[in-house]
C-alpha cells in the first residue's frame, strides 16, 4: 500500500459479506427515510437517509439497547450532495450496494411530512 492509499474502512471490509436483503420494514415515511432490514443470513441492518447522507449500520438486533457492543458498527455511508431527507428504498439500496432477494418481504409507509 502506498502513502496515497487508505486502508479499507469497516464498511469496505464488509462489502464481501452477504448484501442481499430478505426483509425490510420502513420505520419512517417522512424525513429521515429509515428502515429496519435483515439479510438472508439474518444480520440486522439499520438503514437511514437524512440531509443527503445515507448510512447502513450493523447491529445485533433492532432493539436499540443492543447497539453498543462489538457486533455493532458502520457498514457503509455516503453523501449525495443534496440536503434531501427522503429517498426511495430502491435508490437507497443501489447507493448502499445492497440488493433485495427475489422473495424479499417489504413493508413500506406512505410519505409524510416535509421532504428534508
Amino acid at each position: 500500500m502506498t502513502d496515497d492509499e487508505e486502508a479499507p474502512g469497516a464498511g469496505e471490509a464488509r462489502l464481501h459479506e452477504d448484501m442481499t436483503i430478505a426483509r425490510v420494514v420502513q420505520t419512517c415515511g417522512g424525513s429521515p427515510s429509515q428502515w429496519d432490514a435483515w439479510t438472508t443470513t439474518g444480520q440486522y441492518l439499520y438503514l437511514r437517509y437524512r440531509h443527503g447522507e445515507g448510512t447502513v449500520e450493523q447491529h445485533p438486533s433492532e432493539y436499540v439497547d443492543t447497539w453498543d457492543g462489538e457486533e455493532s458498527g458502520l457498514w457503509t455511508s455516503w453523501r449525495d450532495g443534496t440536503a434531501d431527507g427522503r429517498i426511495d428504498l430502491a435508490d437507497f439500496l443501489a447507493l448502499a450496494g445492497l440488493r433485495l432477494d427475489t422473495n424479499a418481504e417489504v413493508h413500506t409507509l406512505p410519505p409524510t411530512g416535509r421532504s428534508n
